[in-house]
């Protein structure tokens, strides 16, 4: 695919979730009560240096496997590239072979076959009306670039709201009414969604030996959909870095010639 159309992609991918996360809103009196600012948090990703925690990330992914992508796709995501997170080439393949994809055979006859690393993140829906008839009428949003999609575009905005979003789920105030079907979260516009409290503490045992509390869960998804929304950031930050010092480097290259040159014009 040319590197303009999938720049394309994402950005109309950024732009669906987000109106599909916000249209979630109901009812629309409720809506207009607002939301509440998200506590910021400290992210080893965030500010100048900041790099990915690659273990919180990897524990994230299994967050999203086992839990989050029963209703969430992530149609940008390929199994090999689970690689940048620093799973190995054998870990990916067995990674990749617990899903089936549809495919055709040299007889142009649809089949069923093991998914391969080149292949895309499994979808939990054949279609979007299936995801829609499964989710009380509402496509879930595609989490690829979820990180980005919130916030006002802070770095850490995104991460910050979907931490708070995660673990802002509790019974409403009282006066509050919440719409049968639908649940109350503290930090999502209007308290009401449809999306239920999805992750509680044990919902997945952790490879490492880590403590699956209900925190934590939510901290290591999010390390995750950061990383799957820039999988590049530390290579661009490092390439910043490194351009500011050549830049510094150059001005005082420059201001020490111009100091020999005009040494004698007086």
């Amino acid at each position: 695919m040319p590197l303009l159309d999938k720049i394309m992609l994402r950005s109309a991918l950024t732009a669906a979730a987000l109106l599909l996360t916000l249209g979630a809103v109901l009812p629309a009196a409720q809506a207009a009560e607002g939301s509440v600012e998200p506590p910021e948090q400290t992210w080893t990703f965030g500010g100048f240096f900041g790099t990915f925690d690659r273990a919180s990330a990897q524990r994230g992914f299994q967050v999203y496997k086992d839990v989050c992508s029963t209703c969430h796709s992530m149609h940008l995501m390929s199994y090999r590239d689970l690689t940048g997170l620093g799973f190995n080439q054998d870990e990916v393949k067995a990674i990749a072979a617990e899903y089936k994809v549809a495919d055709t055979n040299d007889a142009g006859e649809p089949i069923e076959r093991t998914a391969l690393p080149s292949d895309k993140f499994h979808n939990p829906f054949p279609n979007d009306k299936a995801a829609a008839a499964a989710n009380g009428g509402k496509v879930p949003p595609d989490l690829s670039l979820m990180a980005k999609a919130r916030g006002e575009g802070g770095e850490t905005d995104g991460p910050n709201y979907i931490y708070a979003f995660l673990t802002g789920f509790h019974d409403a105030p009282e006066g509050f009414q919440v719409p049968d079907g639908l649940n109350y979260n503290a930090y999502f516009p209007g308290h009401v969604t449809a999306m239920p409290n999805i992750l509680t503490d044990d919902a997945v045992t952790y490879s490492d030996g880590t403590k699956a509390t209900h925190q934590q869960e939510a901290w290591d998804v999010v390390n995750f959909l950061m990383w799957t929304a820039e999988p590049s950031m530390e290579e661009r930050k490092h390439t910043g870095v490194k351009v500011v010092l050549f830049l510094i480097i150059f001005a005082g290259l420059l201001y020490s010639v111009k100091r020999k040159v005009w040494a004698n014009a007086h």
